[in-house]
């Protein structure tokens, strides 16, 4: 018997959502299957990919062949990595702790890109919600800078002109 890792469809038309399954390669794609992995999710950005790593790398040491889009999310999650680091430890060139200890430090590398992506992702639709919220921006006003000693000349000449006014406007008024 075959087994294969592929992805079964689901989700409503012109919207995929997919699970990552074990089956037998002889049942139809959204039919039976062995063991469900996983999800992933294409319509999101970045694409959201929720799987058991230990499984799905149980399955793969056993010998299940994956498709070419399962592959290369295995690939992406690290599956591949980490049965390439157990060859090297059954040949023994290093020992399980260190195959370990750098499959962890790359899952934690990648995990940080991939929440940076979200977050980048996060902010461009913050920024174009405010971009197109019809909220108008405030446009920057001029100033204009005169300077400082002609701008005292001409307000101790206005007052000079208005006090004789005020005096004159007072005295008939008596």
């Amino acid at each position: 018997m075959a087994v294969r890792i592929r992805l079964q469809r689901m989700g409503r038309k012109k919207r995929p959502f997919y699970q990552i399954v074990v089956a037998d390669s002889r049942s139809p794609r959204d039919g039976r299957f062995i063991e469900n992995l996983g999800s992933y999710n294409p319509m999101t950005k970045p694409a959201t990919i929720e799987i058991d790593r230990d499984k799905a790398y149980d399955w793969v040491s056993k010998g299940a062949q994956p498709t070419d889009t399962v592959r290369a999310i295995l690939r992406f999650k690290g599956v591949y990595y980490r049965k390439h680091l157990m060859r090297g430890v059954a040949k023994g060139s290093m020992t399980v702790e260190e195959a370990t200890e750098k499959f962890q430090a790359w899952v934690d590398a990648k995990e940080s890109k991939t929440a940076a992506r979200v977050q980048k992702t996060a902010e461009e639709k913050e920024a174009f919600r405010l971009a197109v919220s019809g909220v108008a921006k405030a446009k920057p006003v001029p100033v204009v800078e005169e300077p400082v000693a002609e701008a005292e000349e001409e307000v101790t000449e206005a007052t000079a002109e208005e006090t004789p006014a005020e005096e004159t406007s007072e005295a008939p008024a008596e």
